[in-house]
């Protein structure tokens, strides 16, 4: 352990997103530490690379190195590491213990950072859009909420979980409001799949590394903050109404998720989504075990409804099956929007594109091994999307059925017509989200 004196060794394990705000609004500047790597997992290619000094602030000249979480029990010892701290999310309960232990058993403490000590106070409304797990719906809720203020006329903020993947530097700080923006920043697909849609409905979204910067910019031209979570991560910004989107195709998450079940507890509206695709029991279920944790919160129930722009190229067709990437991937859901619309509109064969997947896809089909017949959109850098091209041009299908929110045509140059599909939010229950959000505009003196 340090002396008095000394200040104490860190490494942050993260996924460039929670983790470099944690160091933002706890670590930078602290005279108690000293943060000597980031460790990066889930996302392919955020490793070997540097926090910039320009970022870091100035007790690091240097920046701070990124470096793979495989690395993690050597740079404690290489380090004489103190102190560990978890920083990113989308896992089972069952995972944080297993890396607990190994931090412990390297000879290092193990810390998890609370959202009291990393939620900015706002001089703004906020509503934050949360989840027991990614792919549970947020974005549809999050779109929804969006619209409705708009129809009051409020000036909403949209501020996106961070997906900062290329030059730090360049993306501190960034402003989304045309499709241009998405080129001008090189985005990638899981960037374009969570940005394009609310560019299309006339959202101005604000992300980037920096969310104290973020924060104030969106506040400057915004009446109301929305915060659009990523993963089943908590708000990076303090919320004065906390929606949490739960889904009963994966019942038992909400209650064995991490930070997911941290939502649930937290949140004063929680929304069952998906009941039209689920099993009755399963809804229940999920119900019951968010009444064990949270009593107090306002449970809706909600339709994910389901449609395409070109059904009669399904029908009677051999389709391969493209959906979100992160969804099928450290989600754990085994197909997703895309495989339901080929169901839905009688396609005669999904085909299975295993056989057909090049390069680092192979890898992510060993990895999850839990995905069905279906191509997860793994597009995290250049080679990457050319490497998904590849495996959809070469998988012997008639037709896309493309389940990602992206529409990937447009970038990639794909040989077989492309179906797209759509989901939006239908809660059935009384009250529903619009009474909620209009309740929350009156306390608040919005209208």
């Amino acid at each position: 352990m340090p002396s008095m004196t000394s200040p104490e060794k860190v490494i942050i394990m993260g996924a460039a997103g929670r983790d470099f705000h944690n160091f933002n609004t706890f670590f930078r500047d602290n005279e108690k530490y000293r943060v000597v790597a980031f460790t990066a997992a889930q996302i392919p290619n955020i490793d070997n690379r540097r926090y910039p000094p320009e970022l870091a602030g100035r007790l690091y000249p240097e920046g701070i190195p990124i470096l793979s979480e495989e690395k993690l029990e050597e740079l404690i010892k290489e380090n004489n590491v103190d102190l560990v701290v978890l920083a990113y999310s989308d896992l089972l309960s069952t995972k944080v213990i297993k890396i607990m232990n190994s931090v412990l058993a390297a000879g290092a403490d193990f810390r998890i950072l609370g959202p009291e000590h990393t939620m900015i106070k706002s001089s703004k409304p906020v509503i934050a859009v949360t989840a027991s797990r990614t792919g549970a719906g947020k974005s549809t809720v999050s779109r929804k909420i969006a619209s409705i203020l708009k129809e009051y006329g409020l000036k909403v903020g949209v501020i996106r979980h961070p997906m900062p993947y290329g030059d730090l530097l360049q993306e501190a700080v960034q402003r989304f409001e045309t499709m241009e923006d998405l080129e001008r920043y090189k985005c990638t697909i899981e960037e374009r799949e969570e940005y394009e849609q609310h560019i299309n409905e006339g959202n101005i979204v604000y992300a980037g590394v920096d969310y104290q910067k973020i924060l104030k910019l969106a506040e400057e031209e915004s009446e109301m903050i929305l915060w659009d979570g990523g993963n089943n991560d908590w708000p990076f910004i303090k919320p004065d109404l906390y929606v949490t989107v739960v889904d009963p195709l994966r019942p038992g998450h909400e209650l064995d998720s991490f930070p997911g079940t941290v939502n649930v507890i937290l949140a004063d509206v929680v929304i069952v989504n998906k009941i039209n695709a689920a099993k009755q029991e399963d809804v229940k279920t999920v119900i019951e075990n968010v009444r064990k944790i949270n009593s107090k919160a306002k449970i809706i129930l909600a339709r994910s409804e389901i449609s395409v722009d070109k059904p009669e190229l399904i029908r009677g067709k051999r389709v391969l099956v493209v959906e979100d990437g992160p969804t099928v991937t450290h989600g754990q859901l085994g197909y997703a929007a895309g495989y339901i619309a080929a169901k839905q509109y009688k396609a005669k064969e999904i085909i299975d594109p295993r056989p057909y997947a090049i390069g680092s896809l192979k890898e992510t089909y060993v990895k999850y091994s839990h995905i069905e017949n279906v191509l997860p959109a793994m597009g995290y850098g250049e080679t990457q999307m050319k490497e998904l091209e590849s495996t959809i041009n070469r998988t012997p299908a008639d037709v896309v059925v493309l389940g990602t929110p992206s529409d990937i045509s447009r970038y990639l140059n794909i040989n077989k017509p492309v179906v797209r599909v759509f989901y939006e939010l239908n809660d059935v229950s009384k009250p529903g989200l619009r009474d909620i959000i209009l309740d929350f505009l009156h306390s608040h003196n919005l209208i």
